[in-house]
């Protein structure tokens, strides 16, 4: 592969993003809820309702994975909803991050070229086959995982500035965040863009080609409801074994998208 033809491909969807109002407005409402509303929200609830409303610690510890108890049993009460749910159990679900914007930027990726009625020339540059798709990963994968970092970093701000009043302290990020957001939030992404490459070289319209692609949420979810029922826990092991599978996979969906990518049938289409 050319990495000059790369970086150009790139280069020139990333100049499209920037355009795209889905794409801006779903990374800020992204930003708002998960970053920090939730944080504001689970670091307030204990101010407000005090110690009436803290939960009792022996009816919570049974009901935690073992690996966090010993965390819970030395914090005070009004603290345990914070540390339990902001720095454990609500890691996966901001895996959501990654994996929406990357879908949004790969749902542009074919099917916004034919909207915009440039995908004709794109087509017949001295560009490979595989180097169309690859551009089109990399211009997504981009910016869905710094988007996803940054997050973090506003998130760890806010978690501990906004629950400085409980905690006393600054104790965030916990040791399970780092695999989740350095490794499994790139692999997630990574599935999210190739399987929405994918199908967006298969349909006619944006919208379609996200919402095919919404279904992976529920990977996301299968994490959280996971976690929160004692069914798994992303340990920092677990995380790592899971970003492993989940890489393997997308490993799996770039060849088989690369095998079927057809540019003479995206010729036919548009």
């Amino acid at each position: 592969m050319n990495a000059r033809i790369l970086r150009a491909l790139a280069e020139k969807d990333l100049r499209e993003v920037r355009k795209n109002r889905i794409a801006i407005y779903g990374a800020i409402v992204l930003t708002v809820i998960f970053s920090i509303a939730f944080p504001l929200i689970f670091t307030q609830v204990p101010l407000i309702t005090g110690t009436e409303g803290a939960p009792d610690l022996e009816e919570v510890i049974p009901l935690i994975p073992l690996e966090i108890q010993g965390v819970i049993e030395n914090l005070e009460p009004q603290q345990i909803p914070v540390v339990l749910f902001l720095g454990y159990l609500f890691a996966p679900l901001f895996l959501i991050i990654p994996l929406m914007i990357a879908s949004i930027i790969a749902a542009e990726a074919f099917v916004g070229e034919k909207e915009r009625k440039t995908l004709e020339p794109l087509l017949y540059t001295p560009a490979t086959d595989l180097e169309l798709f690859v551009g089109k990963v990399l211009a997504a994968l981009i910016p869905a995982v710094v988007f996803a970092w940054a997050n973090f970093a506003v998130y760890t701000f806010v978690v501990n500035l906004a629950g400085w009043p409980v905690m006393h302290r600054i104790w965030f990020p916990t040791a399970v965040w780092w695999p989740m957001i350095l490794w499994v939030a790139p692999a997630i992404a990574l599935m999210g863009i190739a399987v929405t490459v994918l199908i967006s070289s298969k349909v006619r319209t944006f919208m379609e080609a996200y919402q095919a692609s919404g279904a992976l949420v529920l990977i996301v979810v299968a994490l959280l409801m996971g976690q929160i029922f004692g069914l798994i826990f992303l340990s920092p092991f677990v995380s790592l074994l899971v970003g492993a599978v989940l890489f393997a996979l997308d490993a799996l969906l770039i060849k088989i998208g690369v095998g079927i990518f057809s540019r003479d049938e995206l010729m036919t289409s548009i």
